[in-house]
């Protein structure tokens, strides 16, 4: 990361990375097209409405496993294997701790936050069953998050993608078992998701017990080591209340779109596993921001720093234009995956219009978010995506939608959201970096 060609190792890092942020989603995309064409729209509206829930409850650890990426990749820049062996073993140690506790409280409100989002009568059973297997399988869907995290510090993308390439298949072929043979509805398709989840964790935990000697795992020795885990949580706790409001805004605007019914929630549903995987690619190139920037700034590389966001932003700019469109282009083919039913797909298909078409404003957004971050500035971050994200989001559906309530007036939220973010957050990125640059240069004087 400190002397490759950027172009081509920022997309060496960034495309298994891709797949593998898709291949995850394939978790939930399987269970919304199984429940989808062989049980019924309810059951595809009970899974889809769930899935702002469940980012709500695991964003925060989600965002811990940003503060692993990023410090364990400037422990690796900086040349010092003892800090990046503590901060391995502090991460594999979160990750149980909070997939623990997320099961437990999962378990414990998964149907009264079904009813405070108003989820639809003939929805909300199924639904609920859904969320509390699938939060059961918590303490190895954080492992995996926090175990690829370290992979990924070390500029290893592609084990991660093996992993979940074979509990993908493990998935779908789960999925299909327990609905058409044992006609189990959701819960199905929930419990394929958590014991292929089993598969992807073991991997990953495996690769990690096999790196080189001195940055090795060893499963006796997992423990929480203060020093790297204050550091992780530095970092991590404002990416992670960053996804939390994000995860509240997305609750707020879920909760719109159950007043229109399960015909428009089961089309939401569609439609937002597409963009998902939209999503994935430009949620990539934030983790080649963060991984290429924390390493570099380790390494004291200032020059390359500048030059890895110019790249990253022109990458996921042009990837993201390309994607988008095709989703667009072939919308109607792909919605038609997810339901037969066709008020459903033409529902989906605006959606998709709208938001598709600008999503590399995200993307963007996401590279200028993941340097401040690698920067050491997590809370910069966070604060810029907050006002801009979820502020935004809030006070749009609190005014333009109230004064327009239409479905098209809803969904614009979303790119005039993303593109204020990109503003701001490119904004404190140079703000950040000028104070870094200055403060380090300051200090080499100094002990100079």
């Amino acid at each position: 990361m400190c002397t490759c060609n950027l172009v081509s190792g920022i997309l060496t890092f960034s495309v298994p990375l891709m797949c593998s942020n898709a291949l995850q989603l394939l978790f939930n995309a399987a269970d919304v097209i199984v429940v989808g064409r062989f049980v019924g729209k309810e059951s595809l509206a009970a899974v889809g409405s769930t899935s702002s829930i469940v980012l709500l409850m695991i964003n925060l650890f989600i965002g811990l496993s940003v503060g692993t990426n990023v410090m364990t990749a400037r422990y690796v820049g900086e040349k010092n294997p003892d800090a990046v062996k503590r901060a391995i073993h502090t991460s594999v140690a979160l990750s149980l701790v909070s997939g623990i506790w997320l099961a437990f409280i999962g378990l414990l409100l998964a149907r009264k936050m079904l009813m405070w989002m108003g989820s639809p009568a003939d929805v909300i059973d199924k639904a609920a069953i859904y969320l509390k297997i699938y939060f059961c399988g918590m303490p190895v869907i954080m492992l995996y998050n926090f175990t690829s995290a370290v992979l990924r510090a070390f500029g290893d993308t592609k084990r991660p993608l093996y992993y979940l390439s074979l509990a993908g298949a493990i998935n779908v072929a789960l999925n299909l078992y327990f609905v058409i043979v044992f006609h189990m509805d959701t819960a199905g398709v929930a419990l394929a998701t958590v014991l292929s989840q089993f598969v992807s964790a073991g991997l990953t935990l495996r690769a990690l017990t096999r790196l080189d000697e001195k940055y090795r795992l060893d499963i006796k020795k997992i423990r929480f080591h203060k020093k790297e885990l204050l550091n992780i949580v530095k970092v991590g706790v404002p990416a992670g209340l960053q996804n939390t409001m994000f995860s509240i805004s997305n609750v707020i605007i879920q909760t719109a779109i159950n007043g229109f019914g399960s015909s428009v929630i089961a089309a939401s549903a569609a439609s937002g596993t597409i963009e998902n995987f939209t999503y994935t690619a430009m949620n990539a190139f934030q983790f080649a921001s963060m991984s290429f920037v924390s390493q570099n700034f380790g390494a004291k590389n200032f020059d390359r720093i500048k030059k890895i966001i110019r790249t990253c932003v022109v990458l996921v700019t042009i990837i993201g234009l390309a994607i988008g469109f095709t989703s667009i282009l072939f919308g109607r083919q792909l919605l038609s995956v997810f339901s037969t039913q066709a008020d459903v797909v033409d529902i989906a298909l605006l959606k998709l219009k709208i938001i598709c078409s600008l999503y590399f404003f995200c993307g963007i957004m996401e590279v200028f978010s993941g340097g401040t971050r690698a920067l050491g500035y997590s809370f910069v971050a966070m604060a810029a995506a907050l006002l801009c994200v979820c502020g935004l989001r809030v006070v749009w559906i609190y005014t333009v939608f109230q004064k327009s309530h239409t479905l098209v007036a809803l969904y614009s939220a979303y790119p005039a959201s993303y593109f204020a973010a990109l503003v701001l957050q490119a904004v404190c990125f140079v703000i950040v970096f000028k104070k870094v640059y200055k403060a380090t240069c300051g200090e080499e004087k100094r002990n100079a």
